[in-house]
């Protein structure tokens, strides 16, 4: 059975995906996201990463953070008619067979995108101590305490609630700079957290305490994930270039220097499930090539964590720079081919929708073509669930068959894979929810199936023996 995480990113922060334009009525919110599904399924991807904390704000029923202006126009009012659209979107991801990954941005507590007033429960409003203006953006300072006991508390809060199957964060730990009308760099305001860690004896340089900042974070956030829902995968995106120079021929950005991420600690101390750089640069860009930097990342991996490298699919037929579609086929194939990566998340499911330089389909004929597991994690879980029991007995019409299963004991399966054998075996992977397999009725290539399999998959990846029958006749 093939395994390949292949996910894309749902961005709510400005509407980039999802809903598409502020203030829609929930019912055209609900069609807009299962379009969204619909298509990933169409595409075979496995897994969706939805955009849910974009700034301080949320897209489900919160008592720590408004709703987001992004879903309902106006921070802070809730949904016409009210639903909870996370739940919502892991019930609908979970009946096609997706995971469904919570992205949360854990500092930014403003956009400039955004328009309207801060809601009075926002936490500028409720916490002005722990939030700073930076440029265009409001932040919250990583180096208070309560900065970090609060973005802890809403995704914790989320992981309670909600069947996750995944966490996510991505590059925005401290903010990337911003210039002033000048073009002069704006330092960061954090004096008052930073004098204070001084007084109270803190040892550290600058630079030094403010990664120590995020790197507690993370760590903390790996533990308090896995201390209340093991199964919950927690991925991180960071910049796709850990520092210029690694390895030699690498430059750009410093994400170590310039945001205070460092991103190889997180990987090394495996403090995370999947890692997912986001490698949004062309094959052949030899200052920050595309398999130049997975090897790397790959190889910077002790603890064996999931590879999972983000890829820049909205570049693909968008105005005169874009890239060709064989570009984004040409990355998937040389990720397959590179010996501890064993996945993409495409930015963004914009560009997979119909039309978009004909991308998702290209993906749909080509290296998406069959279904694909994500791939077992077995530091979460190494034991199989139990086989199921299976059926496989004469239908309601002459010459039909009716294949059904159910699961063996213990925890309920996440998903199924039926294999039918017409000469060559043929498999399918199915949602959790679904039992049984449309009345066969030998009209296939091949009539009817000479042996049946059904195997059970659970929330950390593992499958079953295959449960195989011959059906009666």
């Amino acid at each position: 059975m093939p395994r390949e995480f292949r996910a894309a990113w749902v961005a709510t922060v400005d509407n980039i995906d999802w809903p598409s334009r502020r203030g829609l009525p929930a019912s055209q919110q609900q069609r807009e996201l299962l379009a969204i599904l619909d298509r990933a399924a169409r595409l075979n991807l496995n897994a969706v990463v939805l955009q849910v904390r974009p700034a301080c704000d949320a897209l489900y029923p919160s008592r720590l953070e408004p709703w987001s202006e992004y879903l309902t126009g106006r921070q802070g009012s809730a949904p016409e008619p009210p639903y909870d659209p996370l739940a919502f979107a892991i019930t609908e991801a979970h009946r096609r067979g997706l995971e469904l990954h919570a992205w949360f941005n854990p500092y930014r507590a403003r956009h400039p995108s955004a328009r309207g007033p801060l809601s009075p429960d926002h936490v500028r409003s409720r916490r002005p101590d722990l939030v700073r203006e930076y440029g265009r953006h409001l932040w919250m300072d990583p180096g208070e305490p309560g900065t970090q006991d609060h973005a802890f508390q809403v995704v914790m809060d989320v992981v309670r609630r909600y069947d996750l199957d995944g966490v996510h964060i991505d590059d925005y730990f401290y903010p990337y700079r911003e210039r002033d009308a000048a073009g002069r760099l704006i330092p960061f305001p954090d004096e008052a957290s930073w004098e204070r860690y001084r007084k109270g004896g803190g040892a550290l340089e600058r630079d030094d305490w403010r990664r120590e900042n995020v790197n507690r974070f993370v760590q903390r956030l790996y533990a308090g994930i896995k201390a209340r829902k093991r199964w919950v995968k927690f991925g991180i995106s960071p910049f796709g270039i850990a520092r210029p120079g690694r390895p030699p021929q690498i430059q750009g950005f410093d994400q170590y220097v310039e945001i205070y991420a460092d991103a190889e600690k997180w990987l090394r101390e495996g403090w995370c499930d999947y890692f997912a750089p986001q490698l949004y640069w062309r094959i052949s860009q030899t200052a920050q090539a595309y398999p130049v930097l997975l090897r790397w990342w790959t190889e910077a991996n002790p603890k064996g964590r999931h590879i999972w490298p983000g890829n820049y699919t909205s570049r693909v037929g968008n105005g005169g720079s874009a890239w060709p579609v064989g570009e984004i086929l040409e990355q998937i194939r040389l990720t397959r081919a590179q010996p501890g990566a064993t996945g993409n998340i495409h930015f963004s499911m914009k560009s997979l929708m119909a039309g978009h330089g004909g991308v998702g389909e290209a993906l749909r004929a080509g290296p998406y073509a069959r279904q694909a597991l994500v791939p077992a994690s077995p530091w979460l879980d190494d034991s199989p669930p139990p086989a199921p029991r299976v059926r496989a007995t004469p239908g309601r019409s002459p010459g039909a068959l009716h294949v059904s299963w159910a699961a063996g004991r213990g925890e309920p399966a996440a998903l199924w894979v039926v294999w039918l054998k017409r000469g060559a075996w043929e498999h399918q992977v199915l949602p959790a929810c679904v039992t049984e397999l449309p009345e066969l009725d030998g009209s296939n290539a091949g009539g009817q199936p000479s042996l049946v399999a059904v195997a059970a998959v659970d929330r950390a990846g593992n499958q079953s023996a295959p449960a195989i029958v011959r059906p009666d006749r």
